[in-house]
């Protein structure tokens, strides 16, 4: 039944250049929460870092965790959008909503819930310990030892 899931998602994969337009055109605006876009630069450190679950020399399997990781973090990234700024970035590159609300669909069929539970709960994580980094004033420590280290060279 899952294999089925993964064949229903070989017509989304098709237009996933036009929705990585989608996704760059929200990461850049100003509005969209930076622990959503955090979850994006962990995703793709995740695929670019090569240190995975499922070491990709193994066939199919490598590159399995790649396409979860990436589909989760998506999936988790519009989540976190208002739909009125979705819709307009839709209407401003020419998708139909409706199209991608069906591809969206599809995409969240493929990952289990309890999974989907879990990852939803990260751009909260990263929201706390960003307000507990703010609180403990660590950001100005941080900068200045890393400014004197860069004066000795």
């Amino acid at each position: 039944m899952r294999t089925l899931r993964w064949l229903a998602f070989v017509p989304v994969a098709s237009r996933v250049p036009m929705y990585a337009r989608l996704i760059w055109a929200l990461a850049m605006d100003p509005r969209i929460p930076s622990s959503r876009k955090a979850v994006l630069v962990g995703a793709a450190g995740y695929v670019l870092v090569g240190r995975d679950l499922i070491p990709d020399q193994i066939p199919i399997l490598g590159g399995l965790d790649d396409l979860a990781v990436v589909v989760l973090a998506v999936e988790v990234f519009f989540d976190g959008i208002p739909d009125e700024i979705i819709e307009e970035k839709l209407e401003e590159l020419g998708i139909d909503p409706d199209a991608f609300e069906r591809d969206m669909d599809q995409v969240r069929r493929l990952t289990p819930a309890p999974v989907r539970r879990i990852i939803r709960r990260l751009p909260g994580a990263i929201d706390s310990a960003g307000r507990l980094i703010a609180k403990s004033a660590i950001g100005p420590k941080v900068r200045s030892v890393i400014s004197k280290e860069e004066s000795f060279a």
